[in-house]
């Protein structure tokens, strides 16, 4: 532990917190290195160099990398640094298979005679299971919203019904279901009888619904279920949250982050590494954390450090006041969309100057959430007044929160935007104005086709000009002024060009910030307030994506002013996004054929193709919650809103939309101290009380986990038959076969498919001699807890293009037997008669996503070296990990200008003292010979190299 900081090679930095409101906390304090530099670095650096003093250990961090970070400016894109985040974030997918690799090196140690309660993540861990979640059960209908304790919070996947998208959590919608009986309103049908689904043919009451699911989940992952509960009591140092109470991102945000932790001793920030591309969320709250590959974070979790190249900083200068208009949404795509046009790949971006503050906590989670769409690593907010206003909200404890801020501002990681003096120093600047940023709609017929709201009468009168076409109405000038009166509900009204007619407010996928649901609710509360309505034949309807939605509106008082409006809330579920709108009144279809009117919907949803919403509805405008309301009271999409009233009071007084649009000050006071403190504190009862199945789920409280040799999803994989204390000095390869003979583009989807297990592949023929049907197969993904399901599907991708049998599909060549063969039964023989393999290939093998089977699934087929023009980084470090050796064609060679077959026999030379970087020899079988660089970057990767692996290298630190 770090107690011991005597032989600490930085000791002399470690200072004390003192307060009369809390006792004294020890730190590591770089302020006390001196160096002119600290103060410069980037404040996501420093959060880095911090990590660096405190885990410097001489083998896996070294003090060379704590004068490289201080380096920075001349070191970045060149110097490699270690990096121990302060914990793992896992969700249950990814989590599986390294939670079985943990109890089978608990298995292998206790045969040697260790103690497997020495097997334990060494770095803290949190485990959610929330991607497992299938719909099978649906509420066809429902009545009322449900309180969110009834709203699954958990991802969905799998089997849904018709007009539902996956992660979408509302009930079948009523097209899918059944065909509406004409002329019968939505709401008639919502009250009424629940609809039959087609899917699953069984109407299911609204209270069971979530208990119908939870057992059958239950019943389908029980197996899992039982795994993770046997992890949650063996192990210590993780953290297993059950099913059913939230996602990984939310537990992340709302539970699991600390801002600063404590722990050996001292107290030091938080950060992260978590499987899932989302982690990067973490960081618009001051938290530094990435997603990494399955591989990466089990090595975190076994106490190895995360290895990456000091990267670019660009520092994002946000200046300007954003326009009062402006939603959340704006800002974060208007940031977005500025970020990919820098082309920042890879490099971190940290935001400052005054424009921050004017971003909520939540604003800024959503843009750094956004990384993966402008391909940086990292968006990093520095903690602020504003992020600790946010802490205040979500945490009890006001001793930690004064411990925050006192320890922050101690060691200079505290942000104030008013001081230009703080400023670091950036690798460049980018500026962004605000008051760029203006509202924007897309229509009328195309997602794509965007028009500023203040260009919004213009650009609907272009399009009633122009020819037929993707804008185009072709719509003659004198028919242009064009009103009609017809009679609704005893008054008279006109109906004209631009006239809307149908307006839905919907939260469901590109509106789940809360503050974009909350502007529309303050808007018609100021409407209302304000003496203005909304036409009753628009129609008009509000469905939230999910119960939380409804609960926080009903919280923060808003619902009832959106029902005044006509915003009834009619269900969750695809509504009008997918064409699912109740017949418009018949005077107002009438109106609209008679004058050929092109009449609008507006709506906050995704989808708005011409003649969706309705066939006699031509024009439609995805808009922002706020502006559907806004649009709706003003009754035509051709007003500008800023010169035009949006309507007239009582008393005959224009009212214009500044006049009742809330401020983001406004939006934000509200989304802070009443919607983010009633979720919090709610989750937080949530984990207090637990899932009811889970606390009842059984599971084995040994020491070793109890393999069930029945089971096709947990399975002891053969990760450490023959360890041994001695380590083998490297072996060379010799008279190794290509198993496959690749191109370029090998993504790890071909090498390890996570999709459906077709009918006539190895795993299938696997899992039928287990004596399950096909229905029961489920996928890839879901069985990444059995090697030999994992095994079976490596290269087992019907787009696999293998050079050695010339078509696609996951077949190779048996080279002795001419034989052609599944991988896996190819690989299989080679293994009987002893012959190791490579894999010959071409530029950026292994690209895609992170996948850890890609290196371990090769690796349990016999594979120990792969050799290609290029690679992926985290792939080839994925290898490196799992013992096999990446190796390099030497610039301006590849497998055909060596003129290699692939048939022939290669034989790797593999000197005993084996250094980072090295050239080897590999001949071949013909008498030929050439040269490649092993990618072993450092002495870590040739440790791992020489042991066979991280897991192995791992197991045999704990022998005696």
């Amino acid at each position: 532990g770090l107690l011991f900081c005597t032989e600490h090679p930085f000791g002399h930095l470690i200072d004390t917190l003192q307060s009369e409101q809390y006792e004294e906390r020890r730190y590591f304090n770089p302020q006390k290195l001196s160096d002119v530099r600290y103060e410069k670095l980037p404040f996501c650096m420093r959060v880095l160099l911090e990590s660096t003093i405190r885990k410097c250990d001489g083998f896996y961090i070294k003090t060379d990398d704590v004068s490289s970070i201080l380096a920075w400016q001349k070191q970045q894109n060149q110097a490699e640094v270690a990096f121990s985040p302060a914990r793992v974030l896992l969700q249950d997918f990814t989590g599986i298979p390294a939670m079985v690799d943990l109890a089978a090196m608990r298995d292998a140690l206790a045969k040697q005679g260790v103690d497997p309660n020495l097997v334990n993540p060494r770095c803290p861990t949190d485990l959610i299971v929330d991607h497992s979640l299938q719909i099978d059960y649906s509420k066809c209908a429902i009545q009322g919203p449900p309180s969110p304790m009834d709203e699954r919070s958990s991802s969905s996947s799998g089997s849904h019904c018709a007009g539902q998208r996956p992660g979408h959590r509302g009930g079948c919608s009523k097209a899918s279901c059944s065909d509406a009986p004409s002329g019968r309103s939505a709401a008639v049908q919502i009250e009424n009888t629940p609809l039959l689904c087609p899917f699953h043919l069984q109407p299911v009451s609204e209270p069971e619904t979530m208990i119908r699911n939870q057992e059958m989940e239950l019943i389908r992952n029980k197996e899992r279920l039982q795994f993770f509960k046997w992890c949650s009591k063996a192990f210590k140092n993780i953290n297993v949250v059950p099913p059913d109470i939230n996602t990984v991102h939310q537990l992340n945000l709302e539970y699991l982050c600390q801002v600063v932790q404590e722990g050996e001793g001292f107290i030091y920030p938080d950060s992260v590494v978590g499987t899932d591309s989302h982690t990067t969320m973490i960081n618009g709250l001051g938290i530094l954390g990435w997603g990494v590959g399955g591989i990466e974070s089990e090595a975190v979790m076994l106490g190895q450090p995360v290895s990456l190249t000091l990267p670019q900083v660009v520092g994002c200068k946000l200046v300007g006041t954003i326009n009062p208009l402006a939603t959340s949404i704006d800002i974060v795509l208007g940031i977005t969309k500025h970020l990919r046009q820098a082309g920042i790949g890879g490099k971190f971006v940290e935001f400052f100057g005054p424009g921050v503050q004017q971003l909520s906590a939540p604003d800024r989670t959503t843009i750094a959430n956004m990384c993966p769409e402008y391909n940086a690593t990292v968006s990093f907010f520095p903690v602020d007044d504003i992020t600790l206003q946010h802490f205040k909200h979500t945490s009890t404890d006001h001793t930690k929160l004064v411990v925050l801020e006192d320890y922050l501002k101690a060691i200079k990681l505290f942000r104030s935007y008013g001081d230009q003096s703080e400023e670091p120093q950036y690798s460049e600047v980018i500026e962004m104005n605000l008051s760029s940023i203006v509202p924007h709609v897309s229509g009328p017929k195309r997602p794509q086709d965007r028009v500023a709201v203040t260009c919004m009468k213009e650009d609907f009168i272009n399009c009633l000009n122009e020819k037929v076409g993707f804008k185009g109405f072709h719509i003659s000038k004198e028919k242009q002024a064009t009103q009609v009166p017809f009679l609704h509900e005893g008054a008279e009204y006109n109906l004209a060009h631009g006239s809307v007619v149908i307006a839905a407010v919907i939260s469901c996928t590109n509106n789940c910030n809360p503050s974009v649901m909350l502007a529309a609710g303050l808007l018609a509360k100021k409407a209302v307030e304000a003496g203005l309505m909304v036409k009753p034949y628009i129609r008009t309807s509000l469905v939230p994506g999910g119960g939380t939605v409804t609960h926080y509106l009903n919280t923060s008082g808003v619902l009832p002013y959106l029902r005044k409006l006509g915003f009834e809330v009619v269900g969750y579920g695809c509504a009008t996004c997918v064409g699912n709108t109740a017949p418009l009144p018949e005077s107002v279809v009438d109106a609209i054929k008679q004058g050929d009117l092109v009449a609008c919907g507006v709506l906050s949803g995704n989808r708005h193709l011409e003649g969706r919403l309705c066939d006699c509805v031509r024009a439609n405008y995805l808009a922002s919650p706020p502006l559907v309301v806004a649009y709706a009271i003003a009754g035509t999409v051709s007003i500008d809103l800023e010169t035009e009233p949006l309507g007239v009071n009582s008393e005959g007084k224009d009212v214009y939309l500044r006049d009742i649009w809330p401020s983001k000050e406004e939006v934000n006071h509200t989304e802070e101290n009443i919607v983010i403190a009633s979720m919090f504190k709610e989750l937080r009862s949530r984990m207090e009380k637990g899932s009811t199945f889970w606390n009842s789920l059984e599971s084995a409280e040994s020491a070793l986990f109890p393999w069930d040799p029945k089971s096709t999803y947990i399975r002891c994989p053969s990760f450490f038959s023959k360890l041994s204390k001695e380590v083998c000095t490297p072996q060379s390869i010799e008279g190794a076969y290509p198993l496959l003979f690749l191109g370029d583009k090998v993504t790890t989807d071909h090498i390890s498919p996570a999709g459906s297990i077709a009918r006539v592949s190895a795993a299938a023929k696997y899992l039928q001699s287990k004596r399950l049907t096909p229905r029961e197969f489920n996928s890839y993904g879901a069985r990444r807890g059995n090697d030999a399901v994992m095994t079976r599907g490596t290269f087992a991708s019907i787009k696999l293009q293998n050079r050695l049998i010339g078509k696609t599909g996951p077949k190779t060549l048996h080279i002795p037997s001419g034989q052609t063969l599944d991988v896996f039964e190819a690989a299989e023989r080679y293994q009987r008669d002893g012959v190791p393999l490579i894999i010959l290939a071409g530029k950026e093998y292994g690209s895609g996503s992170s996948r850890d089977w890609a290196a371990k699934g090769p690796y349990l087929l016999g594979v120990r070296a792969v050799i290609a023009e290029s690679f992926e980084k985290i792939h080839w470090n994925h290898l490196v990990g799992m013992g096999i050796a990446p190796l390099q064609f030497l610039p301006g060679q590849n497998a055909d200008s060596l003129e290699l077959c692939g048939k022939e026999r290669f034989t790797i030379n593999i000197p005993q003292e084996l250094i980072p970087r090295q050239q080897l020899i590999v001949q071949m079988s013909t008498g030929k010979s050439f040269s490649v660089m092993a990618l072993f970057e450092n002495d870590m990767d040739v440790a791992f190299f020489r042991h066979g692996g991280i897991l192995k290298y791992v197991a045999r630190s704990l022998l005696p």
